[in-house]
């Protein structure tokens, strides 16, 4: 399965009130995978709404990837996306399968998408590449990263940190292949504002 396009992660305060309406809005308009990205402890909550993602995505025939949480992904049989703080990533990859879909933060180093690829993961995952409103702390990585991880990693790259229509073109052009959009894609008026963002990325990673 090839891993390029518009990589959606939610965030519950962004989207309260309309959290299932703007998600699906945004299937609607091409959607590679979505990620469920929930840090609070309401663990009923969270399992409902996820299980409602899934059958959303389903629907789309996109990917579903739980944010920090292997055992919620088993549980749903979706995929997972890893911090540098939830520990390795072969326990993950023996409980979760080897179809499953893992993703790993890399931060700006080149050094730990290498490990992470080496250990079987899907995609690996570098930023912040703007200023970010979810991650404000996060360190910068350079755009060279990008083109430097696509020449020597077999794995898709993917970008994430503060990401608008605006500044994505250069990350396209230094070799991302997914462009992993909270804000720049949620942070919209209306539905079709938001279905209308999501072609509008998923042109930009379209062969020119």
């Amino acid at each position: 399965m090839k891993l390029r396009g518009l990589y959606a992660i939610t965030d519950g305060q962004l989207l309260a009130g309309k959290f299932l309406a703007y998600v699906e809005a945004a299937l609607e308009g091409g959607v590679a995978l979505l990620q469920y990205r929930d840090k609070s402890s309401d663990e009923a909550r969270r399992l409902r709404e996820a299980e409602a993602l899934r059958n959303l995505c389903e629907r789309y025939n996109t990917q579903l990837i739980i944010n920090d949480d292997a055992e919620l992904a088993a549980r749903l049989g979706v995929g997972v996306h890893l911090g540098q703080t939830d520990g390795p990533l072969a326990p993950v990859r023996a409980l979760l399968g080897s179809k499953a879909i893992i993703g790993s933060t890399c931060h700006a180093s080149l050094e730990l998408a290498e490990q992470a690829a080496a250990e079987g993961a899907s995609y690996v995952a570098f930023g912040r590449f703007f200023s970010s409103t979810t991650k404000p702390g996060a360190p910068g990585a350079p755009l060279e990263l990008l083109a430097q991880a696509h020449a020597r990693l077999h794995v898709p790259v993917c970008a994430i940190g503060g990401i608008t229509l605006d500044n994505a073109a250069p990350l396209v052009a230094h070799g991302v292949d997914l462009l992993a959009v909270v804000h720049g894609l949620f942070g919209a008026d209306s539905s079709a504002e938001v279905t209308r963002h999501a072609r509008a990325f998923n042109a930009l990673l379209q062969p020119q």
